[in-house]
């Protein structure tokens, strides 16, 4: 049995149950609804269609149902509807907050801290992390769950085009066989690495390349139809280099606008992005942490900005 609370203010009984794959269609359904409310309060214009932004996203909300640490939904006990969810992953010692939504109608009831309480448990993970929206709501529990805003991370956006110049970096295509250097080439930037299930899932949906010099890896990146990142390099420098590549790849397979998820202390690939004319997009996240980690000068998160 779920955990029960009653809202004060309509005596609506909420029950708290474990998610399950089943349950993922009226999870992201909750998720478009607080968005869409959110980027309105800010005055940033985004209504996607909910089945064709299903669509789109299905794949990746099936991963995380299946790969989550812990996934916890609210629901009205009488309707069962569900009103609100929380998840997290876990990545070795890395425990991230994936998705924190609750309807617009129950927010600020409660509902949101027994929520995050259960999916973002305390003293679990040696770093705790969160790619959180600037709502100020959401802000003051993620600091009372001990997580402190690290930087802004931008989601640069624009028409990709093949560029003229040579790219210095020998780009291999990755398979299967390449995940354990992928784990490595990750781990030596942010300290952990997302994990072989995790890499067969990008492999499936996206692709990805391997950038070797003199025969030596030095950098990696993913880019599809639906979706770009993470790319990693040890050498901030080698990204430019890798950027483009992607870039003329994303072309190729006749993506129309390329997203980009840049931490903005990452100032290669912002200046380079933008000098290829890619524009910011008004919607930030901020990457939050209980402790410092990872070298994001040369690192590009997962699109879209909802893990690392």
């Amino acid at each position: 049995m779920g955990a029960l609370l009653t809202m004060a203010a309509t005596d609506t009984v909420i029950r708290l149950r474990r998610g399950t794959p089943a349950d993922s269609r009226a999870a992201f359904d909750v998720l478009v609804e607080a968005a869409r409310d959110l980027t309105a309060r800010q005055g940033i214009h985004w209504n996607p269609d909910p089945e064709e932004f299903w669509t789109q996203s299905e794949s990746f909300y099936r991963h995380l149902a299946t790969h989550a640490a812990e996934w916890w939904l609210a629901e009205d006990r009488a309707s069962s509807e569900v009103i609100g969810y929380a998840r997290s992953i876990l990545r070795g010692g890395l425990l991230e907050l994936s998705e924190f939504f609750v309807r617009p109608a129950h927010q600020s009831a409660g509902i949101g801290r027994q929520l995050l309480d259960k999916a973002f448990p305390a003293g679990r993970g040696d770093v705790r992390a969160i790619v959180a929206t600037t709502d100020v709501r959401a802000l003051r529990s993620y600091y009372r769950a001990g997580t402190v805003a690290r930087f802004p991370i931008a989601t640069l956006e624009g028409a990709p085009h093949r560029s003229d110049d040579a790219v210095e970096l020998e780009p291999m295509r990755a398979g299967e066989e390449q995940i354990p250097m992928l784990e490595g080439l990750e781990a030596a930037v942010l300290e952990f690495d997302r994990g072989a299930d995790d890499f067969r899932w990008l492999l499936k949906e996206r692709e990805g390349y391997v950038y070797e010099r003199d025969g030596r890896p030095v950098g990696f990146g993913f880019v599809g139809t639906t979706g770009s990142g993470p790319v990693v390099a040890l050498d901030a420098a080698d990204q430019v280099s890798i950027l483009r590549h992607l870039e003329g790849r994303a072309a190729e397979l006749g993506v129309e606008e390329l997203g980009l998820e840049v931490p903005m202390v990452n100032e290669v690939a912002v200046r380079h992005l933008l000098d290829r004319g890619f524009k910011i997009d008004p919607f930030l996240t901020l990457l939050m942490s209980n402790r410092p980690f990872g070298q994001f000068d040369r690192f590009i998160g997962f699109g879209p900005p909802l893990v690392l």
